[in-house]
């Protein structure tokens, strides 16, 4: 796997709760993965992978408490 620059978005802001990290390559252009800021070890998705995520959620695919 390439290495990659990790760093938070702007808009996690610096309270230190929601943060998310978009990875950046060498020359500084984004690459379309993302990261929980506080749980690296966890991996990453792209940003097409959470799309369809969010397009599933909202579609009704999965059960969600109320």
């Amino acid at each position: 796997m390439r290495a990659y620059t990790w760093r938070k978005a702007s808009r996690s802001g610096s309270s230190g709760g929601n943060c998310v990290e978009v990875a950046f390559t060498a020359d500084g252009r984004a690459v379309g993965l993302i990261r929980d800021s506080k749980s690296p070890e966890q991996g990453f998705l792209s940003t097409s992978a959470l799309a369809v995520f969010i397009t599933d959620v909202k579609g009704g695919r999965f059960q969600l408490p109320a």
